[in-house]
């Protein structure tokens, strides 16, 4: 009988465990609380919530044709897009823990729409909390591994490389998944950071 109890107490605590799992829920289906202070560290973090934010809306409710379209037969299908945005992802969250991009190597992209869109979102929410605790962003270089050696560029391009980049490419989903004839939640108000009732 002790057996049994424990079996049933343990399914029920991996149960609720699993439901209440972070990495589940995703983040940025709305913008967080802007920070109290005005900080280097806090502006980066609110941009990439922003951008966050923008990608949440951008990729919510996609479907399997949505990803295979192209705006035409030589540009980036819809899909190929979202490979891109989840590697520029990851240069975001590599410069917020002070590790190398390594070039060495085809980058590991998720197989999955699903964990792709998933996996974006989580670095951008962990890169956004890094920052947002970081006054010396001076310490937070894009690092480059390749074949030649190691390479370093300042913060500067972080801002305008990366984050700015990966705003670009959000929004070129918005016009895709429209042009695929399925646009985003009219509902969703950028100014704001939030879906507004109907």
């Amino acid at each position: 009988m002790k057996l049994l109890y424990y079996t049933l107490a343990f399914f029920i605590m991996s149960l609720s465990y699993s439901q209440n799992d972070p990495l589940k829920e995703l983040p940025y289906s709305s913008i967080p609380d802007y920070p109290e202070e005005y900080t280097p560290g806090s502006v980066v973090a609110r941009m990439i919530d922003g951008l966050g934010f923008r990608y949440y809306w951008a990729t919510n409710g996609l479907t399997s044709d949505d990803l295979i379209y192209k705006p035409s037969e030589d540009g980036r299908s819809l899909d190929e897009t979202l490979d891109h945005i989840y590697g520029l992802s990851s240069m975001i969250y590599q410069s917020a823990i002070k590790e190398a991009n390594d070039r060495t190597s085809a980058l590991n992209i998720p197989s999955t729409f699903k964990e792709k869109r998933q996996a974006t979102l989580i670095n951008l929410k962990k890169a956004s909390e890094i920052f947002l605790l970081s006054n010396d962003l001076k310490s937070h270089p894009i690092i480059f591994k390749s074949n030649k050696g190691t390479s370093e560029s300042p913060f500067w391009h972080q801002i305008n490389g990366p984050i700015e980049d990966a705003v670009w490419h959000s929004g070129q989903i918005v016009i895709m998944r429209r042009a695929a004839g399925n646009p985003i939640d009219p509902n969703v108000n950028f100014f704001r950071g939030i879906r507004t009732s109907e």
